[in-house]
C-alpha cells in the first residue's frame, strides 16, 4: 500500500464494531438460552475467527443484511477438528475459559504469529480450577484443554490482563462457588458488562470481581459501538493536521478504553463528546477532534494497560509533537502479534527519527521532520495501520509492505482512511 502525503482528515465517520465487545458477546451467546442477535459486529479477521469457532461447537451462527444471529446451547458439542484460532490471542485464551467448564476434551491452534504468543498466564488459573490444559510447545499453543467440573478458585493475576481476567470469570460460571479475580490494575471491563448484559450475577469491589456459578445466561439483542482502538489510527492523523475537523459517531466511550481520549487532550488537541447514551452498560457517544499544537506526554504504569493498543500509533505521531513522547511499563508489546517496541523503532528510524528503544517501552523526541519509506508491518495490523498514519505527514510518499495484516483488525482501514484524508 503507498501512502501519500495529506494536507488535511476532515469528514464523519461511523466505525465497525468493537473488536473486544465483538468477541465477547459472540462467546457468551454461545452458552446463552435462545438466539442472540447482533448488529455491527465486528468485520475483522479475528473476530470471525470467535464465530468459527463456536460454530465447530455447535453453535449456529447466521448473517443477513449487517444482522448475525447466533443460536446458544446448553452444552456444546464435542468438535470434530482442532478449533482454528486464526492470529487471534483474545479467541484462544478467553474461549479457553469456557473449554475448560465442558466435559470433553478438544484442541486448539493459530496461525504461525499466535504459535508463538504466550498462553501460561491463562493456562495456569484453569489449572487451578480443575482443567487440564497442556501443549507440547511449553506454553506456546496449539493447545489440548480436558474440560471437567470446575472448582471456584481466589486468583490474583500477577501482570493486568483483560483477556486472562475473563477467562477465569468464564469458567467460573462453570464453577460451584464464587470464583474471584484481582487485578493488579484496572483493565477494561467488558466482559463485567457483557457477563451482567446476559443476565449473569456478579459482584465488583475495586479491583476485585467475583461470580458464583452455576448460572445460567439469557440471548440478548444489541448493537456493537465502533471500536475506540480503531478510532486511534484517525484521531492520531486528525491531531497532525492544522486545519483538520473529524466527528467520529456510534463510538464506544467506555472510561476503561477511553485513556485515549485524555492522552490526545494532555497532547493539546480539542475534543467535544456528544449524544452520549448507555447501551447494555456500555457507553456510546460521538467525538469531535480539532487540531490543537501537540506538545509531549509521558505515558506509564497503569495508563499504559489501559491503552496497550493504541501505543504503536500514538509512538508513530511522537515526532511530530514539540516534546516528543515516552512509554513506559509496556513490555507487553514485546508479545503481541510482534514485537512492536522493535517493530516502531525500526520504522521510525527508517523514516529518519531519532528514537531510543528500551527494554518496556520507548522514548521518541519531538520536533522531527520525516520522509517516506519503506515500512515494515511485520504482518502485525496494528503497526500497519500505525505507519499509514504517520506516513500521512512524512515528505514524500512512503509504501506498507504487509499492508494486508489489517484486515485481522480492520479490512475498511485503507479506504476509510483516504475517505477522509484531504491532499
Amino acid at each position: 500500500m503507498i501512502i501519500r502525503p495529506a494536507r488535511n482528515i476532515l469528514g464523519s465517520l461511523r466505525l465497525p464494531g468493537d473488536k473486544s465487545i465483538s468477541h465477547r458477546y459472540a462467546m457468551l451467546a454461545a452458552i446463552a438460552q435462545g438466539a442472540t442477535r447482533l448488529t455491527n459486529f465486528s468485520t475483522g479477521a479475528d473476530c470471525a475467527s470467535t464465530l468459527g469457532c463456536i460454530r465447530q461447537l455447535g453453535c449456529t451462527v447466521r448473517s443477513e443484511d449487517g444482522r448475525l444471529e447466533i443460536k446458544g446451547r446448553e452444552t456444546l458439542a464435542v468438535p470434530a477438528d482442532s478449533l482454528d484460532c486464526g492470529n487471534s490471542g483474545s479467541t484462544m485464551r478467553m474461549l479457553s475459559g469456557i473449554l475448560a467448564g465442558q466435559e470433553f476434551a478438544c484442541d486448539l491452534h493459530g496461525d504461525e504469529s499466535l504459535s508463538r504468543r504466550p498462553m501460561a498466564r491463562v493456562m495456569l488459573p484453569l489449572r487451578q480450577m480443575g482443567a487440564t490444559i497442556t501443549s507440547a510447545a511449553g506454553d506456546r499453543p496449539p493447545l489440548h484443554i480436558v474440560g471437567r467440573k470446575l472448582r471456584a478458585i481466589e486468583y490474583a493475576m500477577p501482570v493486568a490482563s483483560a483477556q486472562v481476567k475473563s477467562a477465569i470469570l468464564f469458567a467460573g460460571l462453570f464453577a460451584k462457588g464464587c470464583t474471584a479475580v484481582e487485578e493488579p490494575y484496572r483493565t477494561r471491563d467488558h466482559s463485567e458488562l457483557a457477563l451482567r448484559a446476559f443476565g449473569v450475577e456478579l459482584e465488583k469491589s475495586r479491583n476485585r470481581i467475583s461470580v458464583r456459578g452455576p448460572q445460567k445466561l439469557h440471548a440478548i439483542e444489541a448493537r456493537i459501538p465502533g471500536d475506540i482502538s480503531s478510532s486511534a489510527f484517525f484521531l492520531c492523523a486528525a491531531a497532525l493536521f492544522a486545519e483538520s475537523n473529524l466527528v467520529i459517531e456510534g463510538l464506544l466511550l467506555n472510561p476503561t478504553r477511553a485513556a485515549l481520549l485524555d492522552v490526545l487532550r494532555m497532547l493539546g488537541c480539542r475534543i467535544s463528546v456528544l449524544n452520549l447514551e448507555e447501551q447494555h452498560g456500555e457507553l456510546v457517544g460521538a467525538i469531535k477532534l480539532e487540531h490543537g499544537k501537540l506538545g509531549g506526554v509521558t505515558i506509564a504504569g497503569a495508563q499504559s494497560v489501559a491503552l496497550i493498543d493504541e501505543l504503536p500509533v500514538l509512538a508513530a505521531i511522537a515526532p511530530y509533537t514539540r516534546d516528543g513522547v515516552e512509554i513506559r511499563d509496556a513490555k507487553e508489546l514485546r508479545v503481541k502479534e510482534s514485537d512492536r517496541i522493535a517493530l516502531v523503532a525500526r520504522n521510525l528510524r527508517a523514516m529518519g527519527a531519532e528514537c531510543e528503544e528500551r527494554e518496556d517501552g520507548l522514548r521518541v523526541p519531538g520536533n522531527q521532520s520525516l520522509h517516506g519509506a519503506g515500512i515494515d508491518s511485520g504482518g502485525d495490523h496494528r503497526i500497519a495501520m500505525a505507519f499509514a498514519v504517520a506516513a500521512l505527514h512524512a515528505q514524500g510518499e512512503s509504501e506498507i509492505r504487509g499492508a494486508e495484516a489489517a484486515r485481522i483488525s480492520f479490512p475498511e482501514f485503507f479506504e476509510m482512511l483516504e475517505g477522509v484524508v484531504e491532499r
